[in-house]
């Protein structure tokens, strides 16, 4: 039921999804850039459109007494950012216990402007051996776009140099993303 209203929010505010919806039963969705408190509304109408139930990983301060229900219900997972766990390792061996699992995670980890990414999401599909899928929430076109799922290598320049090629191509709300990338062309 949830799931038709956003679908139909989304399309009548305007959004489409563009690209191929994966049919694989494993897959890290890695959407970027976030920006805007308005991407999270954009992705779950996104979501709804692909049909896929996809959990996501959130900062642990959205999950308040009174909102934390709120977000579980739409999948999320909090993540204690204060403190030095081993989310890569966790996340890997979450995916490897189940047949059937869906994770989004925004590899800036922050709203802010980023120079680059974080690199948790790479080391999470290269040790689980599951596909990331990317997604570009490009505001100008009003569109989610996704990638072909691209499984990683573990020659982490050649890896990253289509996902950086991506995320360069997509425009978010605001303009001075990944700058340093496109100024130089450096990944890391």
């Amino acid at each position: 039921m949830f799931s038709a209203f956003a679908r139909w929010v989304y399309r009548l505010a305007g959004w489409k999804l563009i690209g191929p919806v994966p049919d694989i039963p494993k897959g890290i969705w890695t959407l970027a850039p976030h920006n805007s408190n308005w991407d999270f509304l954009v992705g779950v109408g996104a979501r709804a459109e692909t049909r896929i139930w996809i959990r996501y990983l959130a900062k642990k301060e959205l999950f308040k007494w009174y909102s934390g229900w709120f977000f579980v219900a739409l999948g999320g997972k909090p993540v204690d950012r204060s403190r030095a766990t081993n989310m890569v390792d966790v996340v890997v061996d979450v995916l490897q216990q189940t047949d059937r699992l869906h994770i989004c995670i925004t590899p800036e980890g922050t709203r802010s402007n980023v120079q680059k990414l974080k690199t948790g999401f790479y080391y999470i599909a290269l040790k689980s051996g599951v596909p990331l899928i990317l997604v570009g929430v490009d505001y100008p076109r009003k569109s989610v776009i996704l990638s072909e799922p691209m499984y990683m290598t573990g020659d982490f320049e050649t890896d990253m140099r289509p996902i950086y090629a991506f995320f360069s191509s997509i425009q978010g709300k605001r303009k001075d993303w990944l700058k340093r990338y496109e100024e130089t062309g450096i990944i890391g």
